[in-house]
């Protein structure tokens, strides 16, 4: 089994590695750090782009797992020079137990996995981020107890988070309404898999509106890695897409404020918001480590 797109997770699937990531949250607050589970495994993780949380998260999450992990750069490998990833793949198999990939086109993960014979796992592509939309999913169940009526809202650039987070929303019964500026909205194919399994999706042009009795407002940058050289530009174009108080104050009392992190404060979100009571990023952080340890154990032991 590979996780490529959340849409290779079934509603059963994600509730079942969201149970197991909050029974591991809770152990691991409790001092119960280190387990067995994945004794003799090992993952490898492979950057073609920088990385903080994703690399920190899987780095510590294979370890407290009691397995071993790899980190390797895309330019330190073959691949760097030349190598296809179809030989790469045949051979990290022989060597590895799973194979985590963040790489700049969402194509390269699809053909590693193709050739892999062992689990690969979408670390972040240019189409989506299926693992942060896990920890996503872990947050929201945490704070609102269910999925089913929850009103999610994404302010900005509909981009690769985006993505994995319509499908989520599509799988286990949110609605969603995304505010972008034309030409930023999130990709065509993942809205129509999303309205063909009976998700609200709704894409407008204005924040103020789509933020109305919100239950999550959520954000992201607004230049990611890869769109430096128009980043003025993009600056520009989504400057009115700001989660400020003010958009804060057409949701919901009990609206929770979300960010995948990095945050660039002052463009995509304003200081206030990003430490008010209802802010749960740090929240949402450190339950990429949670849900990827359940994740791990669903791939790899289960």
């Amino acid at each position: 089994m590979n996780l490529i797109s959340i849409f290779d997770l079934s509603h059963a699937e994600i509730a079942g590695i969201i149970e197991k990531a909050k029974e591991l949250k809770k152990e691991r607050r409790e001092g119960e750090r280190v387990r067995n589970d994945l004794q003799g495994k090992t993952l490898a993780l492979i950057f073609e782009k920088p990385s903080t949380r994703t690399r920190v998260s899987f780095e510590v999450a294979m370890r407290e797992l009691g397995g071993d992990v790899l980190t390797l750069n895309w330019n330190e490998l073959q691949l760097g020079r030349g190598e296809r990833i179809r030989e790469t793949a045949m051979v990290f198999s022989a060597y590895v137990d799973a194979v985590m990939i963040r790489a700049y086109r969402h194509s390269t993960i699809e053909e590693f996995a193709k050739y892999a014979s062992t689990p690969v796992i979408n670390g972040l592509s240019d189409l989506e981020h299926p693992c942060q939309t896990l920890a996503d999913l872990m947050t929201i169940k945490e704070q609102k107890k269910k999925f089913t009526g929850v009103k999610v809202v994404w302010v900005g650039d509909g981009n690769n988070v985006c993505n994995s987070l319509i499908g989520g929303a599509a799988i286990t019964g949110m609605n969603i309404c995304v505010a972008c500026p034309k030409g930023y909205e999130p990709a065509k194919g993942i809205i129509e898999k999303a309205k063909e399994m009976g998700c609200e999706v709704v894409i407008k042009d204005n924040a103020e509106e789509v933020a109305m009795d919100a239950d999550v407002l959520y954000t992201d940058v607004w230049v990611s890695m890869g769109e430096e050289e128009e980043g003025e530009k993009r600056k520009r174009d989504l400057k009115n897409y700001q989660l400020s108080g003010n958009l804060v104050q057409r949701a919901k009392e009990d609206a929770i404020i979300m960010h995948c992190m990095p945050v660039h404060i002052g463009e995509e979100i304003t200081e206030n918001v990003m430490n008010s009571a209802n802010s749960v990023i740090f929240e949402q952080a450190e339950n990429r480590l949670h849900a990827q340890k359940a994740l791990l154990l669903k791939l790899l032991k289960y």
